[in-house]
């Protein structure tokens, strides 16, 4: 658990502090739609805002623009399943009210699912 809860807050530092260019910001509806960039002008991030909060899905990436987290806000605190990619380690965390309830990790050499 607590390496669970170092590697998230590594992971939203990074992408919270790297980011020098200006976010864009266009209204949809009643939501925000917010996109931040990194440095080189890949985007770091990429969600919804509503009344100043995150809220709904997310997506953050690293500065060659592969995925490296995706999830869910509800009016500002982390909801339901989110997964965080890191080599070949998938880690899936589910939160509920902004809290870790449960951690699974997903290497690629196992087989989650086959279709015959």
């Amino acid at each position: 658990m607590k390496k669970a809860v170092f590697f998230l807050a590594i992971m939203f530092s990074v992408c919270m502090f790297s980011q020098e260019t200006k976010p864009t910001l266009e209204k949809v509806g009643k939501m925000v739609k917010a996109t931040y960039f990194h440095e080189n002008g890949e985007v770091s991030q990429t969600g919804y805002m509503l009344k100043g909060k995150l809220h709904g899905d997310w997506l953050m990436f690293d500065t060659n623009g592969k995925k490296i987290a995706s999830g869910k806000y509800d009016n500002g605190k982390k909801t339901g399943k989110w997964f965080f990619w890191k080599e070949d380690v998938l880690r899936e965390v589910d939160f509920s009210d902004n809290r870790i309830v449960n951690v699974k990790d997903w290497s690629q050499s196992e087989v989650v699912s086959v279709n015959k």
